[in-house]
């Protein structure tokens, strides 16, 4: 009988555990389901608190500011891109910016960042001018891809002229723009003309002086600049007829 008693006694008690526990965990259950519904309730607001406000008349462009413009007409461009004004930031049609900005050949790439609450900011990378080359009706100022930046009837100052084939895939045209990328600004800026037929015979010729720098091949273009405003140091151009840097291990000076 006591035996009996007891394990009835322990059945009982292993009930009442149980039950216990299942409540226990019911409850946990229920705690995290409401903390989950919570957390998702809140983050519901929030979103569609951010999304009325990204929408809103608050969030509308209402000035357009252009950075990077160099050499091309800001103003144009603010002028150009009015119709964005009063869009919501979100909103702003890309293929539209797009569309007026193709027509400013200057302009190499660029950006578009909304600034909230109502600015659009346009950030521009300009072409840079190398040189001109011969055109129809008188000079195309071109970058060292060989797109056409501005004709000209005159020759425009402060350019050499690239005179190579105009084909910007031809070797002439490639290795004529490298050396004057490599060349220092005030150096270039004194350069009247530079030739090429192929990418190994490159040759320069100053303005003021005439003289002629015999550069050769287009490779290690960044030394021979290096050597040539050096000599030129030395040497000044209206002293010298010939300054030969095709080997940079033997540069080569010849007076007038």
């Amino acid at each position: 009988m006591g035996t009996s008693w007891s394990l009835r006694q322990a059945i009982r008690a292993r009930k009442r555990v149980e039950r216990s526990e299942v409540r226990r965990f019911t409850a946990r259950q229920r705690r995290r389901r409401r903390n989950t519904w919570i957390s998702l309730s809140a983050v519901l607001v929030v979103a569609i608190a951010a999304i009325a406000t990204a929408y809103s008349p608050v969030m509308a462009v209402r000035t357009i500011t252009v950075e990077g413009a160099r050499l091309v007409n800001s103003d144009g461009i603010v002028n150009d891109l009015q119709s964005q004004i009063g869009t919501p930031l979100p909103l702003v049609d890309q293929r539209a910016i797009k569309a007026s900005l193709v027509k400013y050949p200057l302009i190499q790439s660029y950006t578009v960042e909304a600034v909230p609450p109502s600015t659009l900011v346009v950030r521009l990378v300009e072409r840079e001018p190398l040189g001109l080359i011969a055109a129809d009706k008188g000079f195309a100022l071109v970058d060292a891809a060989g797109v056409t930046l501005r004709a000209s009837e005159k020759r425009i100052d402060g350019f050499p002229i690239i005179d190579t084939d105009a084909d910007p895939e031809s070797k002439g045209f490639q290795a004529a723009v490298a050396v004057l990328r490599a060349l220092p600004d005030d150096v270039r800026a004194t350069v009247d003309s530079v030739t090429a037929t192929t990418r190994d015979d490159v040759v320069l010729v100053f303005a003021d002086s005439g003289a002629e720098v015999r550069w050769g091949s287009a490779e290690e273009s960044a030394e021979k600049a290096r050597i040539l405003a050096v000599l030129m140091e030395s040497y000044p151009p209206d002293t010298v007829s010939l300054y030969d840097v095709s080997s940079t291990e033997n540069a080569v000076v010849k007076p007038r």
